[in-house]
């Protein structure tokens, strides 16, 4: 049974798993941050924290802390280099793998200067994959992904981005 199995698969090479592209790059967008950007949201922490002290909301208090040092954290450490694979079979990254059906769509977008690739789930957890890639693969990339995935050209903004977008453009926590 197995000779038979094996014999299969050497006559019908579309069973095969074929690499279409294959890159190092950063886990996610990086921008070292200046001083002036940690004093701000420090700052700013403290004038919600009284604000919290004044109402007696000490879990709430807590909370702000930790996303901030949470925030803190990710600017600080550079993130480390991840392998990324996009074959025939999916998409993967590290030792994660995704097969085509549980993907959705992708689309490109620049983050923190590094152009980033966003591919969308079928499942709600992670619900999108960004990868960060060089430069010059992006039509490498995008042409091995097309045969297998939707391309979106606009991809409307979230209530979620356009308050971001918004909040950096009017409160900046930096100067450029």
């Amino acid at each position: 049974m197995p000779s038979e199995h094996s014999e299969y698969h050497k006559n019908h090479p579309e069973n095969e798993v074929i690499t279409h592209v294959e890159w190092k790059s950063a886990g996610r967008p990086f921008k070292q941050r200046t001083k002036q950007f940690y004093l701000t949201a420090l700052l700013i922490m403290l004038l919600i924290e009284v604000v919290l002290f004044l109402f007696s909301q000490y879990l709430l208090m807590a909370v702000v802390v930790s996303l901030v040092f949470v925030a803190f954290a990710l600017n600080s450490v550079p993130p480390k280099d991840f392998q990324f694979k996009i074959s025939s079979e999916g998409i993967m990254i590290e030792d994660k793998f995704f097969l085509w059906k549980e993907l959705y769509d992708f689309y490109f977008r620049e983050r923190e200067g590094v152009e980033t690739i966003h591919i969308r789930t079928e499942s709600y957890i992670p619900g999108e994959l960004i990868l960060t890639f060089p430069k010059d693969e992006r039509e490498k990339i995008k042409k091995s992904l097309l045969p297998y995935l939707p391309f979106r050209e606009y991809v409307k903004p979230t209530f979620m981005d356009k308050s971001a977008d918004w909040l950096t453009k009017n409160f900046p926590l930096e100067k450029k």
